[in-house]
This record gives structure tokens, sequence and C-alpha cells, in this order.
């Protein structure tokens, strides 16, 4: 297959993943983006520029993970390989549970479906099978790549992803620690089994949570309760967990994203309360403003919305 454009913008969500009961399944799309352009060069080699996230910290040659995974892609389709200049504006936090690897992942398969003639060849069911294969997990591609709320499985050799309906009261709420912590420590520490007990309760839960975010937001804390990792990880995280404990004791569905140790709320719109800034206020507002009291210690609270949209790209001519 020949490309079919030589310079691309991209976009792609931050997301959330396990949303408490759904452990590498669920996820759900977050309104923080990082966005790049990349263009392809008649000449060889590779060139990264990089602000925002992982400044000066992430690779700037082969080894960056959306040019690998942009490299892939082409592979996929049996695309031609290009030299590549890369600018990346990243807003997404690394290393804090909110899916900067599987952004990057899915921002470079998408810049190659911009690139190529026929970029319905990497459909968003390939797109999301390519990079969960990439990443291991397709918990936080799929939402990536679709947006809005996604529930995600492996069916043989496959990855494949449904989205799933979002109640327009859904509201969300990242609180982010300033400490990294890496998916590695935080996967270290998960049992290779659980108790029958625990399954049988996750599994009630995690459906729950398919009606809870699409028709019965004042079912979210019963349905984010998890028993299969947020507790194991409390080693490795306290804080973060100890914040949720706070959350939940207030009322609040609050849960570790993804890997942690950032906390997401999912909380729901009160009605008649919309403030001056013209933003409803939550039934999360008033417990999170208490847990702190005024004094972050570091932590940033990000009101998000939920992104509808996933991962675009742009042919810029």
């Amino acid at each position: 297959m020949r490309l079919g454009a030589d310079h691309v913008r991209v976009r792609v969500p931050a997301t959330s993943a396990n949303l408490g009961p759904g452990f590498d399944a669920f996820g759900i799309a977050l309104g923080l983006y990082d966005e790049l352009e990349v263009r392809a060069l008649a000449s060889p080699g590779v060139t990264v520029e990089v602000t925002g996230e992982g400044a000066g910290q992430v690779p700037d040659d082969e080894q960056h993970l959306v040019v690998s995974s942009l490299r892939a892609a082409l592979d996929e389709v049996g695309a031609s390989q290009t030299g590549l200049h890369l600018v990346c504006r990243n807003r997404i936090p690394h290393g804090r549970g909110l899916g900067s690897s599987a952004g990057a992942v899915v921002a470079g398969i998408i810049a190659a479906r911009g690139l190529i003639a026929e970029p319905e060849a990497l459909s968003d069911d390939v797109a999301i099978d390519l990079a969960a294969r990439i990443e291991g997990h397709p918990d936080n591609a799929a939402p990536a790549v679709l947006g809005g709320a996604t529930l995600a499985w492996r069916d043989d050799d496959r990855f494949r992803a449904v989205d799933l309906l979002v109640h327009d009261d859904v509201a969300l709420l990242a609180i982010v620690p300033p400490n990294h912590l890496s998916t590695t420590a935080a996967r270290g520490v998960l049992p290779g089994t659980v108790p029958h007990a625990d399954a049988a309760f996750q599994a009630g839960r995690a459906a729950l949570l398919v009606e809870a975010l699409g028709r019965r937001p004042e079912l979210l804390l019963t349905a984010t309760q998890d028993r299969l990792h947020q507790e194991y990880r409390r080693s490795v995280m306290p804080g973060s967990l100890a914040l949720v404990d706070v959350l939940r004791a207030a009322g609040v569905a609050a849960v570790v994203s993804g890997a942690g140790p950032t906390v997401l709320v999912i909380a729901r719109r009160l009605p008649d309360t919309t403030g001056a800034d013209g933003v409803r206020q939550t039934d999360a507002d008033e417990a999170v403003q208490t847990a702190f009291g005024g004094a972050m210690g570091g932590w940033q609270i990000l009101p998000l919305r939920v992104d509808r949209t996933g991962a675009t790209v742009q042919r810029v001519t």
C-alpha cells in the first residue's frame, strides 16, 4: 500500500481504565489531550520534538512509542516505511494511570491511518486490536480509539471492544498525585488467583457498572466497588487509596485510575446548581474540598468531561 499524505495532525485523549470492578476491560476517554504533527520524509531517519509531559525524558528516536507504533501500523497494512519528523505537545501526565502509553500507541496508529492512501485499512477494529497487542491489554486503547466508555475483551487471538452508553449527568474528576508509579510495580503486587466469592462479587459489580454509567448514575457508588485490584495495591499507593477511602465514605464514587496512582471520581451533576462559571455542581465537589482542606500538597484536581470522539487525524495540505 502506498502513502496518500505526508503531513498529518493527530489528537488523542487521556483514558482511565478499570473504573473500579472492570479490571483490564472497562475504560473511559477523558477530555485531556496529547496533540502531534507527523511528517513523512523522503530521507531516512527520525527526529522527535517533545514539549510538555515527558519532554527531555522520552526517547527522541526510533524508540519513541509513537514512532514504533506508527511503524507497526504501516507494517500491518503492508505500507512502505519512511523517514519521520514528529512534533509532540503532551498534556497527559506520564506514570499516573491516565493512559499516556496507550495514547502514544494509538496516536502512532491513527497517524499511520492518516498517512496511508486507504485509511479504512486501519479501521477502528484494526486499530484497537493492534494497539492492544502492543500494550498487552485493551482497556486504555479501546476508549482512546473510540471515545466514550468502552468494554473490551480478547476473543481467541483478537482484541475487540464495544462502546457503552454514558449518561449526560456523569462528570469526571481526575485527582493527580505528584508521584509517578510504574505499571510494572502496580501489577506486581496483584495475586495470581483470587477467592471465588470475590470473583463472583466482581462480576456482579461490573454488570451493574454498565447500567450505572448509562442509565442509573445514582448507582455509581455501589457499581464501582472492587475486590480484585485496588486493595492489593495499597502498599504501593497508600495516599491514593486513603483518598479513595475518604471519598467513598462520603458517598462519592472514587476509584484508582488504571494502574494508579491518580484517583478518578465518577460524579453526578446535580440539578439546578449551575454556578457563576456556567458549570453544574456535582455530588463530589464538597467531599473533595473537605478531603484536601485547601492544602493540595502537590496534588492536582482536573475536572474533565467525557471525550466522546476518541483519537482524530487530519491531513495537512
